[in-house]
């Protein structure tokens, strides 16, 4: 039986009323992948449906748009926690969800990929992300302007103060960028996004803020 990671939801009462907030997260469960890479037919599993939605009712704000990765099971996730969050009463209609290719696996990591995608199939997700941690490929955004280019995607979709934006996207982003704020250079199985988890980012005047598995962390904000 899947369920959210346990230091997700509590997570919430650590963002501040009075700021913008945005949840990065992961899709939720889809169907497992027969050759070892989730190609972008995998659908969620009904399981899955019903955790996108049970978790979009417990979001706890109001919430101002429903961002997503154009891949299917990222759009039905955006569209069935809109749909728990509609039951909740935290938004008062169903809205369209919005995609972006920032949001792509791997997206906006990747400057060239006729270049870097042959090795990412031959060398797996983990063993390429490590490598591209320690010694970035030719082809992709240092995991630094990956992250600065995420920000500013974020500063461009701010929802008013004190409500949420939310936005679906895979976990070969959302590694790469916990990785990097955390300032580490190699992600293991203990690293790896659990379905539909996510990351908790908000903007001061000086700082990006994040929270991730209860930790709050900052740093200074340099812009796109």
């Amino acid at each position: 039986m899947a369920r959210l990671h346990p230091r997700l939801h509590d997570a919430l009462q650590l963002l501040p009323a009075d700021r913008p907030a945005h949840l990065l997260t992961r899709h939720s469960v889809r169907e497992l992948a027969k050759n070892g890479f989730a190609d972008y037919r995998l659908p969620l599993t009904p399981e899955g449906i019903t955790m996108a939605r049970d978790w979009g009712a417990r979001l706890e704000r109001p919430v101002s748009a429903f961002y997503s990765s154009p891949v299917g099971r990222c759009v039905d996730t955006a569209r069935a926690m809109a749909e728990g969050a509609r039951e909740a009463g935290l938004i008062d209609h169903q809205p369209d969800v919005i995609t972006d290719d920032t949001l792509v696996e791997p997206g906006c990591y990747v400057e060239d990929l006729n270049r870097v995608g042959p090795t990412f199939l031959k060398m797996g997700a983990l063993r390429f992300l490590n490598a591209h941690l320690r010694e970035p490929f030719d082809g992709m955004l240092t995991p630094a302007a990956g992250r600065a280019k995420l920000a500013g995607y974020l500063r461009d979709r701010e929802p008013a103060p004190g409500a949420l934006a939310v936005h679906v996207t895979h976990d070969t982003i959302l590694a790469v960028l916990v990785a990097e704020l955390e300032g580490r250079d190699a992600i293991d199985e203990e690293h790896w996004p659990w379905m539909m988890e996510g990351l908790w980012l908000w903007f001061d005047e000086r700082h990006l803020n994040w929270v991730w598995r209860g930790e709050h962390g900052r740093r200074p904000f340099s812009g796109a």
